[in-house]
């Protein structure tokens, strides 16, 4: 499942070199996943370059700021501007490291596209991912920002991404004030690259 939630969080992050040109969210979607589609398929694309690609998209297709503001809730009124900028860049960069390697398990399931709701300048787009053997409901929160919709949240069988944060850092925050949970999210970041390095050393055969 949670190979599964990585997958779809990154196919979603495509942008269109015109995503402008999508006024609607399920078209927004659709594109959106086919271009990552085709990235991953391209085996002539070595891995390291694949993220790159994949990482520009990240950036341009989810409005983290939006995000952040959900994610910290209270607490983001309290934060100081600078507060507030380092965690939306540290964020984003712990959500991108996080499913870094996640990706890579991407083995051709398949998107319908059930549905899609828009009130005013949000909106829901209904998905179902068809595997094998289940089909798993993945909602798409998204935001107009000047006649082009990003994403701010995703829901995977009821459970949303920023619910999930918000509960986690909320409790750091709590016993460690913004300064500790920007430590934190430091570390995870680290951790995580740390983890990708020994991957590739291990796939090198240990030579430096």
């Amino acid at each position: 499942m949670k190979k599964i939630l990585a997958v779809f969080l990154m196919l979603f992050f495509a942008s269109s070199q015109s995503h402008a040109e999508f006024t609607e969210p399920m078209a927004r979607v659709k594109d959106s996943v086919e271009r990552v589609i085709i990235i991953l398929k391209d085996k002539s694309i070595d891995k390291e370059s694949r993220w790159k690609k994949i990482g520009v998209i990240i950036d341009d297709s989810f409005d983290f700021r939006s995000m952040s503001q959900s994610i910290l809730a209270t607490n983001w009124k309290k934060a100081t501007p600078e507060e507030r900028k380092q965690f939306v860049d540290y964020f984003s960069q712990y959500l991108s490291e996080t499913y870094r390697t996640k990706i890579e398990s991407y083995t051709n399931q398949h998107v319908d596209y059930v549905s899609e709701t828009i009130r005013g300048k949000r909106a829901v787009v209904e998905t179902k991912i068809i595997t094998d053997s289940i089909s798993i409901p993945v909602n798409y929160k998204l935001k107009n920002n000047d006649g082009v919709w990003f994403a701010y949240d995703v829901v995977i069988e009821g459970v949303s991404l920023v619910s999930n944060y918000r509960s986690t850092f909320a409790a750091i925050v709590n016993n460690d004030g913004m300064d500790g949970l920007i430590n934190n999210i430091q570390l995870r970041i680290n951790k995580h690259k740390a983890a990708e390095s020994e991957q590739v050393d291990a796939s090198d055969g240990g030579h430096y």
